[in-house]
């Protein structure tokens, strides 16, 4: 039996990077109006902060509730609750740093990585704390949440990360059912899409006679008379493998959080600018309340069509990251004002974006037939509840809304710039240091801007979109570039493209769509619209330098990127992450000499990356754009064995990286940055904005006010 023999691993950052999501200026230029249409629709995300515990391990809600018993019994002086439990000043702050990262990440699993993060402190530290505090002691007896379970599961080294329980690993999307297997879920998934089921606010349990239950979020106990969105039938007999088992349809998972999110939903639609924000507001409440995904997807085509708000909201069960089988979605929560001045550049790059689609490695066949120009925006984020902030969004993610109607970017402007001071960047050769650090936040915005908007907004799933009916010719099917023979595999009806590639889709999707941006961060047009250069050619000038430190500061994540790789389980921790490896890769088999890693001594102590810039254009562009049309091709026409095949081979980790280049990456790497967050507070009709101190008291101190 594996054991985990060093543990320091998975401890919490000592300190962690605490930055402030700084809002005030954009809030206080709302009307008062808005600011309660922010307000309750904050709220409402906020109070799904236990739906996203849940979601992560058994343990995270007890935790969370222990942390904030803690702070409310000394209102937030510590140093008298230290005395009171007589911890040192190194075992407080321990706790502090941890409870910080925990509060940061909404769990005990990084919510970049997957996996298990333990404190610094002995459990004896935990021990005297619960003692000093009889209500947090209480917490964890109520819950049955031992100690231990703040620490690292050492005979048990899977359930460290998250993934599938038949794997060892631990998923709170399939509570209590340790012997759920990969196949059953797979299996059930399919028998869902069948029933036009959508998998994205359920949680699935197998008892233990063998059948199974579908745990589905709302905020009632029953289905609505009318009957959910399979209908009026709640139990169904399952077929295959599963022959003689059953599915059962459970209504009211997170029932009390759903009902209080659903009354805040009501509110903010009080105080909606428009009738289709109205309307927004109204499905989001109905798919709250009675669990119908489909009422949600009503609430995302209106949300498509509320072009340019000053307030931009989405919530719900939004992204699949952390399910192992990737279609179910964890809760999150957007709200957010609106960047004139930045959004003027979105605005030209969308524009332009029938004219740089064409430049992309495929045919028209591979293409929606006509552009939806999205509404693309710069956001200036209030509240981000979930597991983590990325720094742009493209959504909804359902291909049929994408391709019918459209969807919409955002670039998330004050988490793009957010930084921590004096932050080291290792793997950069002290050569490029200067123009690394005086590009890194262009090229990030650039990379970012085309990633979301011609990255996961271009393609084309090909498919039979209902019995005897394709949406593209099927008696003179496209001509597949990759093979140059007719495309032989496509979406059948009720297939998606998640349900097709499964567990791997979503990293598939974030590589496809860093590949596209660093295909057309190669034209200089694109880099004018963005403000630098003339639209020339000018490798050597600024445009240049946005363009190499774009490339570079992709090559320095794919070496980073196998901190997310775990050597045990030989398992991927995070989708993104693992596509900037495959990119790594990508550039390094490119051959003459294009990228290579630079190290004079045998612990790669001194590891940086070295790309020639003079062949980005021609080198590495044509790379990068081979490897891109056998991810885009192999996506648009279904073909799971190819894309696995490539996938898996371009994420490979061979011994060398594992054994010798993943010890240097851990020793050298920087915590990740966590946010403290605005709360809003409403008085009299009137709502104000209150910021904290980007320290961890000021991180616990927020959450202890959001009273969830």
């Amino acid at each position: 039996m594996h054991q985990i023999n060093d543990q320091s691993q998975y401890f919490a950052d000592a300190p962690p990077t605490i930055v402030p999501l700084l809002v005030k200026p954009h809030f206080d230029a709302l009307t008062d109006e808005q600011k309660l249409y922010a307000h309750h629709v904050s709220r409402a995300a906020f109070l799904g902060t236990r739906i996203v515990l849940r979601q992560v391990s058994p343990e995270s809600e007890a935790i969370f509730d222990f942390i904030l018993s803690l702070q409310n019994a000394y209102h937030g002086y510590w140093p008298n609750l230290q005395k009171a439990a007589g911890i040192t000043d190194q075992a407080l702050q321990d706790f502090l740093n941890y409870a910080t990262q925990f509060l940061g990440n909404a769990g005990n699993y990084k919510g970049f990585g997957d996996s298990k993060f333990i404190p610094r402190c002995p459990p004896e530290t935990i021990d005297a704390l619960a003692s000093a505090v009889p209500k947090a002691k209480g917490v964890l007896e109520k819950s049955k949440t031992s100690v231990a379970a703040f620490y690292a599961t050492t005979q048990q080294p899977g359930l460290m990360h998250l993934g599938f329980p038949d794997k060892g690993h631990l998923s709170t999307y399939y509570p209590d059912s340790p012997d759920i297997t990969q196949d059953e879920i797979e299996q059930i998934s399919d028998f869902m899409a069948e029933k036009k089921l959508l998998p994205e606010n359920t949680r699935l349990k197998k008892n233990r006679d063998g059948n199974f239950r579908l745990l589905i979020a709302s905020g009632l106990a029953k289905p609505p008379p009318e009957g959910g969105d399979a209908g009026p039938e709640t139990v169904f007999d399952l077929s295959g493998e599963l022959d003689g088992k059953k599915l059962e349809l459970v209504y009211g998972d997170h029932i009390e959080e759903l009902a209080k999110i659903a009354l805040q939903i009501k509110k903010a639609g009080l105080c909606a600018a428009n009738d289709r924000q109205k309307q927004m507001m109204d499905q989001y409440a109905k798919s709250f309340g009675s669990g119908s995904l489909n009422a949600f997807k009503e609430s995302q085509k209106l949300w498509v069509k509320d072009i340019g708000p000053m307030v931009e909201t989405n919530i719900g069960f939004i992204e699949t990251y952390r399910d192992p089988a990737n279609v179910r979605a964890e809760w999150e929560g957007l709200i957010a004002m609106v960047n004139k001045e930045r959004t003027q550049a979105f605005q030209k790059l969308v524009d332009a974006a029938p004219g740089m689609i064409p430049k992309l490695p495929w045919s028209r066949d591979f293409e929606k037939d006509t552009f939806q120009a999205p509404d693309f925006t710069s956001l200036e984020v209030m509240t981000f509840n979930g597991s983590g902030i990325p720094a742009g969004i493209n959504i909804p993610n359902y291909n049929d809304i994408r391709q019918e109607i459209g969807f919409k970017n955002v670039s998330l402007g004050n988490v793009l710039s957010a930084k921590a001071p004096n932050e080291p960047i290792p793997f950069i050769h002290p050569r490029d240091l200067d123009v690394y650090q005086a590009n890194r936040d262009q090229a990030f915005e650039v990379q970012v801007g085309i990633h979301e908007l011609l990255g996961h907004g271009t393609g084309k799933l090909l498919q039979e979109t209902e019995q005897g009916k394709y949406n593209f010719d099927i008696s003179n099917p496209p001509l597949n570039p990759v093979t140059n023979k007719p495309i032989a595999t496509y979406y059948k009806p009720g297939q998606t493209w998640s349900s097709v590639f499964g567990g791997f889709s979503a990293s598939y999707e974030e590589c496809r769509a860093e590949c596209v941006a660093m295909a057309l961060s190669c034209d200089f047009s694109i880099l004018e619209i963005f403000g630098f250069g003339d639209g020339s050619v000018d490798v050597d000038g600024k445009s240049g330098d946005v363009l190499y430190t774009g490339y570079l500061s992709m090559a320095r994540a794919g070496i980073a990127a196998v901190e997310f790789w775990d050597p045990r389980s030989r398992k991927w921790g995070q989708a993104h992450m693992q596509a900037r490896f495959s990119i790594l890769k990508t550039f390094l088999d490119a051959g003459e000499g294009f990228a290579t890693l630079d190290y004079t001594r045998d612990d790669l102590s001194d590891l940086t990356v070295g790309l020639d810039r003079g062949k980005i254009l021609t080198v590495g562009r044509k790379a990068v754009e081979a490897y891109l049309q056998k991810l885009h091709v192999f996506k648009c026409t279904a073909d799971y064995e190819a894309g696995k095949k490539l996938y898996e081979e371009m994420t490979h980790v061979d011994d060398w990286w594992a054994t010798k280049v993943r010890p240097e990456v851990l020793r050298r790497k920087t915590p990740r940055k966590v946010f403290v967050q605005a709360n809003t507070v409403e008085k009299n009709g009137k709502v104000e904005l209150k910021e904290y101190e980007p320290t961890c008291e000021g991180m616990i101190q927020s959450w202890a006010e959001r009273g969830v």
